[in-house]
């Protein structure tokens, strides 16, 4: 028995058969790439604290803003039903500002518009993300993970002076 030319309907199956195959295998290597070769993981137990004794726990025993070096900052940051402490945050233009931040009680957002900060606010789980601010003015900052009933009450904000 001779074999066959592909027809015109093998041709179609394949046409679908390949990207079907193809597209689950792009996603799962888009996955381990972020996973792994991003260094996207959970925190470990050292970025954790007791969300009952938040404010007893350096370094949120003492919220707001610490020099760590010339035009470096510490910004410490707790987020609780429905406010921020500190609400108010001021450093100067040319900043680098670490936000280490933690909520006290249920989820909470932090997002400063302007910058490059967009991060969730586990109870207990300690949050670090970094952004500069070249330019003075203000940048507001809300809570964008619904918190209850004045979630719309909770925010505050950057303030970048020029030249301290």
């Amino acid at each position: 028995m001779a074999m066959r030319q592909p027809t015109t309907v093998y041709l179609y199956e394949l046409a679908w058969i390949l990207p079907s195959i193809a597209i689950p295998v792009g996603m799962l290597v888009a996955l381990a790439v972020t996973a792994f070769g991003v260094g996207i993981h959970l925190p470990g137990n050292e970025g954790r604290v007791n969300p009952t004794k938040v404010v007893e726990t350096a370094p949120f025993d003492k919220p707001g803003v610490v020099a760590v070096s010339p035009g470096r900052y510490e910004a410490r940051l707790v987020a609780q039903i429905w406010s921020f402490t500190p609400n108010e945050i001021r450093v100067p233009a040319g900043s680098t500002v670490t936000f280490v931040a933690t909520s006290r009680d249920v989820v909470h957002g932090l997002f400063i518009h302007g910058a490059n900060v967009n991060v969730m606010l586990i109870p207990g789980q300690v949050a670090r993300v970094t952004a500069r601010f070249d330019r003075p003015g203000e940048y507001p900052f809300i809570c964008h993970e619904y918190c209850g009933i004045a979630h719309h009450a909770m925010w505050g904000k950057v303030i970048v002076e020029s030249g301290r």
